[in-house]
């Protein structure tokens, strides 16, 4: 059984993996941190749509959270400071914002830093 949480991001999206770079450098979250490609993900218990569709944080246990909730775990894992903010994502007037918030970044990640035309398609028809 595993012993620390698991963050599954798109490690085809130029955009996640510099997001989760920078998280790993700075916010140092109490996890680990693999792209979905490499990922057995239904020994996970999770599918390969919703991996496609959003970053997801796996506890031990194998609850699994997505998107503004899994960006709430890690930095709710992390030491210092950062436990705050990621505490505040999971109250109810927050949460919706953040899903919002996320699903907007997440919808335009091919226009953001970092991401490319690939971040936009699904992953049987990137290059």
């Amino acid at each position: 059984m595993r012993t620390r949480p698991v963050l599954v991001y798109d490690g085809d999206c130029g955009f996640c993996t510099t997001s989760v770079r920078f998280a790993e450098r700075r916010i140092r979250p109490r996890c680990t941190v693999t792209p979905w490609q490499f990922t057995d993900l239904e020994a996970l218990g999770v599918t390969r749509e919703r991996a496609e569709h959003e970053v997801l944080w796996i506890t031990p246990a194998g609850r699994v959270y997505g998107g503004a909730q899994a960006v709430a775990k890690l930095l709710m894992s992390a030491r210092g400071a950062w436990a705050v903010p990621g505490a505040l994502l999971t109250l109810p007037p927050l949460r919706r914002l953040a899903h919002a918030g996320y699903r907007l970044v997440a919808d335009n990640r091919h226009r953001m830093p970092g991401g490319t035309a690939a971040c936009s398609l699904p992953s049987r028809l990137r290059p």
